[in-house]
């Protein structure tokens, strides 16, 4: 038998009211002081994930051995979207804009994004994302390749992960996956070359 539930007094169904009705213009922001640290990698923007993944402290929890190439299958922006609802349950640490190769910060390194449809390959990867469709290949811009291989040579040479296709792989290799990206028309000498002259 359930108990009945006592009523909220008058007072305090009005304070509630009241503070409903507060605009967020006038609730306090962060503490003066405090800063988002900034992303791992020079240059990128940061753009969190919400809480599409999970809080670590790698490496020292969990190696970082390979890098992840994707393709999103959408525009840039979208993708940024969708990292950030809840519901959707999937993040990236890292999205490259086409056009410019411009590089946002999704996830930390040190935690572990949800974007191999494989937890053990999440935990030990880093994941890129790259704006297009694995059917239009004039979405790999010269700037996507050169900011992206820039990026990945960069997280290669902090974790001591070989720049060769054993250890840079795409989401299409991940055992288990059913996705096909990043695709026939992903060029993967030129990308290993340039991840390597970086």
């Amino acid at each position: 038998m359930e108990l009945a539930r006592p009523r909220p007094s008058r007072r305090r169904f009005l304070q509630g009211t009241a503070l409903a009705a507060v605009p967020y213009a006038l609730l306090p922001g962060p503490r003066s002081g405090t800063q988002v640290p900034a992303p791992d990698h020079h240059g990128a923007e940061w753009q969190p994930a919400n809480t599409n993944y999970t809080t670590a402290n790698r490496p020292t929890t969990h190696a970082v051995e390979q890098v992840i190439i994707h393709v999103t299958q959408t525009a840039f922006t979208k993708t940024l979207s969708v990292f950030q609802n809840p519901a959707k349950q999937v993040s990236a640490h890292y999205v490259v804009r086409s056009a410019d190769g411009h590089i946002a910060q999704c996830v930390r390194e040190a935690d572990i994004a949800w974007h191999a449809g494989d937890w053990e390959h999440n935990t030990r990867s880093i994941g890129i994302e790259h704006e297009g469709w694995v059917d239009r290949p004039y979405y790999f811009t010269d700037a996507l390749y050169e900011e992206s291989a820039a990026l990945t040579a960069a997280i290669c040479g902090k974790y001591g992960i070989p720049k060769d296709r054993r250890h840079i792989i795409g989401h299409y290799e991940v055992p288990g996956t059913d996705h096909t990206d990043p695709g026939p028309h992903w060029d993967w000498s030129r990308y290993i070359r340039l991840v390597n002259s970086a």
